[in-house]
C-alpha cells in the first residue's frame, strides 16, 4: 500500500484520535491537528505529528497546512473530522453559539479545503474526506443548528466533488449514525442549558435525558466503525462517494425519506414526551 501524507483535524480524542493512530500504523505520514495538542502526545509513539490548529482561526489553519507542505512537500489526504453538536430550540440558541456551530462544522472545513486544494492541484492528485453525519439527511427535535451545519457539509461536498474531479481529486463523505462518543453528552448538556427557564424546558429536558441515556447505553456503534470507514476512504484506489455506517444510519435516512413529513415530525416529538431508553 502506498504511503500517503495525511492531515486530520479533531485528532485529540474519539474518532480522530483512533483514526490518526490507525493510519499511522498502516504506514501513512499523519499530521493530527487540534486545539489541545497536549492530548495528542501519546500519538507520537506511532509516528503521528501533532500540530496545534483551531478551525475557527484562519491564521492557525494556514500555519498548519504550510507546516505539512514545508515538511513533506505534499498533502495527499485531508480528513475534516473536527466538529461538535449544539442542540437547542431555534428560539433559544444564542446567535453567537449558532455562528460558532457553523464556524466549526462547516466554515472551518470549507477553509481547509481551500487551503489544501492548490497543492493537490499541483500534484494532480488528492483526496478530501469530510466527516458528515446522517444528521445531514434527517432532522431531530431541537437539533436545528447542528442539522444546518451537517446538511451544509453534504451540499458543499457534492459541489466540491464535481469541481475538483478534473484535477484528479476525490471528495468522500463519511455519514455515521449513532456513534458512542462524547458527542451525545455534549449535545444533551447544551440542550438542557438552553431550555432551562423557557417554554421548551419540559420537552427539552426529556429530549436531553433521552440523548444522554442513548449515548451512555450500548445502542450506538463504537468509534471503530467510523475509523474503518475513513481508512477505507483513504486507502481505496476508487473510493465511494459516501460511506454510511453505524447503527440506525440507514434506517433513519430511509424512514426520513419515505414517511410523510408530519409522521416524521410526530415521531421525533415523542422523544420530548417520553423516555425512549
Amino acid at each position: 500500500m502506498e504511503s500517503k501524507v495525511v492531515l486530520l483535524t479533531g485528532g485529540s480524542s474519539g474518532i480522530g484520535y483512533e483514526t490518526a493512530q490507525a493510519l499511522a500504523r498502516q504506514g501513512h505520514k499523519v499530521y493530527a491537528a487540534a486545539r489541545r495538542v497536549e492530548r495528542m502526545e501519546s500519538l507520537k509513539e506511532f509516528g503521528v505529528v501533532p500540530i496545534r490548529m483551531d478551525v475557527t482561526d484562519d491564521e492557525s489553519m494556514q500555519a498548519g497546512v504550510a507546516e505539512v507542505i514545508d515538511n513533506e512537500g505534499r498533502i495527499d489526504v485531508l480528513i475534516n473530522n473536527a466538529g461538535y453538536g449544539y442542540f437547542g430550540a431555534i428560539e433559544n440558541v444564542p446567535m453567537d453559539d449558532a455562528r460558532n456551530q457553523l464556524e466549526v462544522n462547516i466554515f472551518g472545513l470549507a477553509r481547509l479545503c481551500q487551503l489544501v486544494l492548490p497543492q493537490m492541484r499541483r500534484q494532480r492528485s488528492g483526496r478530501i474526506v469530510n466527516v458528515a453525519s446522517v444528521a445531514g439527511k434527517t432532522v431531530m427535535l431541537y437539533g436545528g443548528w447542528y442539522h444546518v451545519s451537517k446538511y451544509s457539509v453534504e451540499a458543499l461536498s457534492d459541489a466540491l466533488r464535481m469541481e475538483v474531479r478534473p484535477f484528479g481529486i476525490d471528495v468522500v463523505l463519511i455519514e455515521p449514525g449513532a456513534i458512542k462518543t462524547d458527542w451525545g453528552i455534549i449535545a444533551a448538556d447544551h440542550l438542557a442549558e438552553t431550555s432551562t427557564g423557557t417554554v421548551y424546558e419540559t420537552t427539552g429536558k426529556m429530549m436531553s435525558d433521552n440523548l444522554r441515556e442513548i449515548y451512555l447505553s450500548n445502542m450506538p456503534s463504537g468509534p471503530s466503525v467510523v475509523r474503518k470507514a475513513i481508512c477505507k476512504a483513504v486507502n481505496s484506489g476508487h473510493p465511494r462517494t459516501r460511506y454510511r455506517i453505524g447503527r440506525l444510519a440507514t434506517a433513519m435516512v430511509f424512514f426520513h425519506s419515505v414517511l410523510p413529513t408530519r409522521w416524521w415530525d410526530a415521531m421525533m416529538r415523542t422523544m420530548g414526551k417520553r423516555r425512549w431508553v
